[in-house]
């Protein structure tokens, strides 16, 4: 007798894939800081943001248990780009290549060993604190039984980035160059963007799973 296998709900399944995604791309828009108004950044927050959206979402449409698998599962893609990255750097580029391209590749995807590291740290723990954070809230007896949602992504979002930045710049920078300057401004500018854009994110990704869950096979 065959035994039949469970079907992966359709939001579980586009969601992880866009999270496997943003977690390979969040790394290298970081290479750009861009201006908005007066608040200065780097581009990664963009993807870190879709992350931190992405597992509040699966935690709301079907638990902690499987965000946080989710967020273990994101090594393996921040690994695996990793190494292909210093396999690509350590192969010899083409006589032909583009003359600019040649100086600006190991620019943009090179980072130092200490960063990397800092990254997976940074990413494993302030992922982690924010499906935490956020199934937590959803017992709450204000904010529980699925109510004001945007409000637990996010708290949960701004306390999350704000531990994301303590961590990534502190192993990333101790010890060779000043760092409070660098962290007040990009804590500020994380916290701003999550109260501004997590609301509006985290409301329309919960509506898009649920009516992706609704829709005939």
């Amino acid at each position: 007798m065959t035994q039949s296998v469970p079907a992966l709900p359709r939001s579980l399944f586009v969601f992880s894939v866009l999270y496997g995604g943003m977690v390979c791309i969040a790394g290298v828009l970081g290479v750009k800081q861009v201006a908005l108004g007066p608040l200065a950044v780097e581009a990664g927050i963009f993807g870190f943001l879709l992350l931190v959206v992405l597992s509040s979402a699966i935690a709301e449409l079907h638990g902690q248990a499987v965000a946080t698998s989710l967020v273990r599962l994101g090594f393996i893609p921040l690994l695996v780009s990793a190494a292909l990255i210093q396999l690509v750097l350590a192969l010899p580029h083409d006589p032909g290549m583009y003359p600019p391209a040649i100086d600006a590749f190991p620019i943009v995807v090179g980072q130092s060993a200490r960063m990397m590291i800092a990254g997976l740290i940074s990413y494993g723990i302030s992922q982690t604190l924010n499906v935490l954070i956020f199934a937590r809230l959803a017992k709450g007896t204000v904010t529980g039984g699925g109510r004001l949602l945007w409000l637990r992504g996010m708290i949960a979002s701004v306390v999350s980035q704000v531990i994301d930045t303590l961590l990534f710049i502190s192993i990333s920078f101790l010890g060779e160059r000043e760092i409070l300057g660098l962290m007040a401004g990009q804590m500020l500018t994380k916290v701003v963007l999550s109260i501004v854009l997590v609301p509006f994110l985290i409301t329309a990704f919960v509506a898009l799973g649920r009516r992706l869950d609704r829709a005939p096979a």
